[in-house]
């Protein structure tokens, strides 16, 4: 059946796969022969707790997610992630942060919080246009933990090789990048992602996070939810979970792994892009707003001569059939997500509008 859908390049909630919200439908009024839908069964259920094993088993064969790392599923997203994470971890009181754009800079901000913040590397110098030379990063003995976010949904930029943390525990938000690209999970003490920018619906975080920063001697402020060990002690199942996002994000776990998995996802995800940039590139209206060695697979933001124009675009192309082209309030301009679930179909259609936008507005 054939749906009147839209290209959404929203940077989040965003698409998700067409044959996945099929499914869904399909199983909306009585899963599995359960008589209820997910959104009304009891989380304590035979039915929901194997919807959730499967989730967390499918997520782990995608990512090859170690034995001695946990994997939890928390109500919430980005902003309970950047006061859970320097609750959890800091021990000594000081937190390295490397600072690449608004998402890196609401974590920090939060992490002040708790205890004391260091910026070690910083891209404010050119309105985060790039990734800070991470080589030789200024890491203090008593840091507890180096933190980034991997993909920055609003800026545009993405790591192609991690910092050297010097033995310190790597954290990383991937939010924007999740399940885009192959993972080496053991690089990372703790990867967390809100699901609503390239996996589910909103209103929950994956946590992946090794065994042995789980701790019982928090601070007594901590709030018991708050507290990742509680989480992992109880299977994600301390309280009633987001029940409905962990089912949605577990059918597109399968669907990767039915449809090659990270690797065939990321050759994709290669060819959308370049599809956009070379055409960017190639503009003398169109100009990308990031340095070409770090530029994010998923969110490409893009200006005009003026603001005025920028306004215009996304004007046309909502009455083209495109949406959310605008760029995000805090930096103006145009942006353009381009998820897993983007079709190349998609891009090459945006494409073909922004030539023709060009050609009829160039001087």
């Amino acid at each position: 059946m054939k749906y009147d859908r839209t290209y959404n390049f929203s940077a989040g909630p965003a698409m998700m796969p067409e044959p996945v919200l099929e499914e869904i439908a399909a199983e909306m009024m009585n899963y599995r022969g359960s008589g209820m839908c997910v959104m009304e069964m009891s989380h304590r259920s035979k039915v929901f707790q194997q919807i959730r094993d499967e989730a967390e088993a499918d997520l782990r064969n995608l990512m090859g997610i170690p034995d001695n790392y946990k994997v939890l599923f928390i109500q919430g997203g980005g902003t309970m992630q950047f006061a859970m994470v320097p609750m959890n971890l800091l021990k000594n009181g000081t937190a390295c942060y490397i600072e690449t754009g608004a998402w890196s800079k609401k974590a920090i901000n939060e992490a002040k919080k708790f205890g004391k913040v260091e910026i070690i590397a910083s891209s404010a110098d050119r309105n985060f246009a790039y990734i800070p030379d991470c080589s030789d990063l200024p890491i203090p003995d008593d840091a507890d933990y180096v933190y980034i976010c991997e993909n920055e949904t609003i800026n545009g930029t993405t790591y192609y090789e991690l910092p050297d943390t010097k033995g310190k525990i790597l954290v990383s938000d991937q939010s924007s990048m999740f399940l885009s690209r192959p993972c080496d999970v053991t690089k990372y003490g703790l990867i967390w992602a809100g699901v609503q920018k390239n996996v589910g619906p909103a209103g929950m975080a994956v946590v992946i996070i090794r065994e042995d920063l789980l701790r019982d001697d928090l601070p007594s402020f901590v709030p018991t939810y708050m507290n990742y060990k509680i989480h992992a002690d109880n299977d994600s199942l301390y309280n009633t979970p987001n029940c409905w996002a962990i089912y949605c994000c577990g059918k597109v776990f399968r669907y990767l792994i039915d449809n090659g998995g990270l690797s065939a996802m990321h050759e994709r995800n290669v060819e959308k892009a370049a599809i956009l940039y070379d055409y960017l590139d190639s503009s003398k209206f169109f100009t990308a707003a990031v340095d070409k060695k770090d530029r994010s697979l998923m969110n490409v933001p893009f200006v005009t001569p003026s603001k005025e124009q920028d306004a215009d675009v996304v004007a046309a192309s909502k009455e083209a059939g495109f949406d959310n082209l605008k760029g995000h309030k805090s930096v103006g301009g145009l942006r353009a997500s381009i998820y897993n679930a983007m079709p190349k179909e998609g891009v090459i259609a945006l494409v073909d509008f922004l030539k023709k936008y060009e050609a009829e507005h160039s001087a």
